[in-house]
């Protein structure tokens, strides 16, 4: 199966809704090549950026979960490199 590398964006402006996060990178954790967060104390929120090698399916999927989560807001970036 192709895949595709991406990169995710996260803001999370909700706390409450980091582990319900947690638990769905957990369930990609597979495609997932590395992740930072950074929490931005001064505007109470939380940064994260996940790299990916997935097909695009699956990206989309696992953006969509997470940006449906309350006080979340979440963007894929996709590069032109594919492999399989």
């Amino acid at each position: 199966m192709e895949t595709r590398v991406a990169v995710i964006s996260i803001i999370i402006e909700n706390p409450e809704s980091v582990q319900a996060m947690n638990e769905i990178l957990h369930q990609y954790g597979e495609y997932i090549i590395g992740r930072m967060g950074i929490p931005y104390r001064a505007k109470g929120i939380n940064i994260i950026s996940i790299a990916i090698d997935a097909p695009q399916d699956v990206i989309s999927a696992m953006s969509g979960k997470i940006g449906k989560l309350k006080g979340v807001s979440s963007k894929a970036a996709y590069s032109n490199v594919s492999g399989k």
